[in-house]
């Protein structure tokens, strides 16, 4: 029996061809569409990721930040790296650069310093005098919080509890440094000379694995303890 195709058949027959060639057309397009959009997304949650962490310095680097005690606001630079205004104070967060001989600008003063290779520093605006260049050995007890003492005034000070019958981190001497890990806490200390309270403190609360240091600038009575503590993160 021969099969015949009328011309109403052969109309469908090209409907449909017609209409399946869209289909796949638009699968295709709807495909495309897709993938261009997940890559889209991956580039958004990589940047998204790259703002959350920042960078990660390269092996080697050396890390440095700048702590402004005086009571006005400066710039910083440390060679070609811009540590952004310094509040009074107020400290920036560490940056890392390769290790080397820099000059470093705080405000109007200019002073070199050498960096090494994986070690950490803070450069001190004082009130008066030149910027000072000071060693920050890393803390890496995450079970534990650290206080540090870099008394760079004129005398030797103790850091006690507020009532002045604990030595938190006992006397350090003028130009030197001291240090102790404790649990975390919130926590009111002073600062003594001998047994004379030089200043309260501002309570401060020590996180876990973190490390906060007492800067003392000035000299004779008129010294200046200020905590510093790595700035809030905002990227």
């Amino acid at each position: 029996m021969t099969l015949q195709t009328t011309p109403h058949t052969l109309a469908e027959n090209t409907m449909t061809t017609a209409t399946k060639n869209t289909a796949g057309k638009n699968r295709f397009f709807k495909t495309c569409a897709l993938a261009a959009g997940l890559g889209f997304m991956s580039l958004q949650a990589f940047a998204g990721d790259a703002a959350l962490y920042g960078p990660t310095a390269p092996k080697g680097s050396t890390f440095v930040r700048v702590y402004n005690a005086s009571s006005a606001e400066i710039s910083a630079t440390v060679g070609n790296t811009n540590l952004n205004e310094v509040a009074p104070l107020g400290s920036t967060a560490f940056s890392f650069m390769p290790q080397g001989d820099y000059s470093a600008k705080l405000g109007s003063q200019t002073v070199p310093v050498k960096l090494a290779s994986d070690y950490y520093y803070t450069l001190v605006n004082n009130a008066s005098g030149k910027p000072q260049l000071v060693e920050e050995p890393p803390f890496k007890n995450k079970q534990k919080s650290l206080v540090r003492v870099q008394n760079l005034s004129d005398k030797a000070l103790t850091l006690k509890t507020a009532d002045g019958k604990t030595d938190v981190v006992k006397t350090v001497a003028a130009k030197g440094t001291g240090e102790r890990e404790i649990n975390p806490v919130k926590v009111t200390l002073a600062l003594y000379d001998g047994d004379k309270k030089v200043s309260d403190l501002k309570p401060i609360a020590l996180e876990r694995g973190e490390a906060a240091v007492l800067y003392i600038t000035g000299s004779g009575s008129s010294l200046s303890p200020v905590w510093v503590k790595p700035p809030v993160a905002t990227r």
